[in-house]
């Protein structure tokens, strides 16, 4: 057999190798992580600090890409038109994944097809909180104020990360299950809207915990509740909002996730996910997550993340379409 002859026969053998045997030595290089926002937020610090895990699993450098704008859709659509390989990742969102699609008339990426689950990492509970300024001690304070205001035609107003944001969506959430309407002032991310609220700009505001804990303890922002059915560990006395004055209000978290392009083969998939969900419990994220304000999710499967996120999606677009912003940006 000539020499061409045996490397044709050897690459057809490859070719045709199992996509499981092939996805045993996965990541033969390093792997690129894409993340929606800038430098320095929650969402990039905990794709950091679980690369940094993988890494030493691994020995390959996964590489954090910083890639914000378009509310996670420009890190999306172009995670979505990569080689579906496993060397392109993306860091995504509830909002990637399960807001976006109603919120927008177009996305350059579509859940579920073009951009695909691999592992359900952590979820951010929220607070609610008002400026202490605010007569307002409990739920049904806020809600009392609120109904007297609007009759008045001074509407209490709240604020939130931009049209949208998570921040925008529980405050629809929480104005839908108590009948009360205030005016929305959004901001570009929790930290001005964190700061318009101790400033008196506003007087409501749904924030991510880790955040605005070191605020609340200083007097600054008081706490009405958190939006997970849990208390969070390092915040125990700050009730879930069922449990403060709404049982009407269910498990809330705004969710991380890595995501994949869609192609990308199962076994690399399903690989990603084992070690991602080992790495959000191993000890060496444990303090990282604490102090971004997370709870460690990372127990589904790749098939269970799927029916997670239709669930979650379903659940929203009736948020947003109620609240009137679907299609509109």
């Amino acid at each position: 057999m000539s020499r061409c002859r045996v490397m044709m026969v050897a690459l057809t053998a490859l070719v045709a190798m199992p996509a499981a045997a092939r996805a045993e030595d996965y990541p033969t290089h390093n792997v690129t992580i894409l993340v929606p926002f800038a430098p320095g937020g929650g969402t990039d610090l905990l794709a950091r600090a679980y690369a940094q895990v993988l890494e030493k699993q691994y020995g390959k450098t996964f590489v954090i890409e910083n890639k914000p704008g378009g509310g996670t859709s420009i890190a999306a659509t172009t995670t979505a038109n990569a080689t579906p390989d496993g060397y392109t990742l993306m860091q995504g969102t509830s909002g990637t994944m399960a807001m976006n699609p109603t919120i927008f008339k177009h996305l350059g990426y579509e859940p579920l097809k073009t951009l695909v689950p691999v592992s359900l990492i952590a979820g951010t509970p929220f607070v609610l909180t008002v400026n202490p300024a605010l007569p307002v001690h409990s739920v049904a304070d806020l809600v009392a104020l609120a109904k007297k205001r609007e009759a008045e035609g001074k509407p209490l107003t709240y604020g939130s990360g931009g049209v949208g944001a998570f921040h925008h969506l529980c405050a629809a959430l929480f104005s839908s299950l108590t009948g009360i309407k205030m005016t929305h002032i959004p901001y570009r991310g929790s930290a001005p809207s964190t700061m318009a609220l101790i400033a008196g700009e506003i007087d409501v505001l749904f924030v991510d915990l880790g955040p605005m804990l070191p605020q609340i303890r200083a007097g600054k922002a008081r706490v009405l509740g958190i939006t997970s059915d849990k208390p969070f560990p390092t915040a125990p006395d700050i009730k879930p909002l069922a449990e403060a004055g709404l049982p009407s209000w269910p498990n809330t978290v705004a969710w991380q996730a890595l995501l994949a392009p869609g192609g990308t083969p199962q076994p690399v998939l399903e690989k990603l996910n084992r070690d991602v969900n080992a790495a959000v419990h191993s000890e060496a994220m444990k303090k990282p997550l604490e102090t971004l304000g997370m709870v460690p999710l990372g127990e589904k499967s790749v098939p269970q993340f799927e029916e997670f996120v239709k669930s979650e999606t379903k659940r929203w677009a009736k948020v947003i379409t109620e609240a009137n912003l679907a299609g509109t940006q």
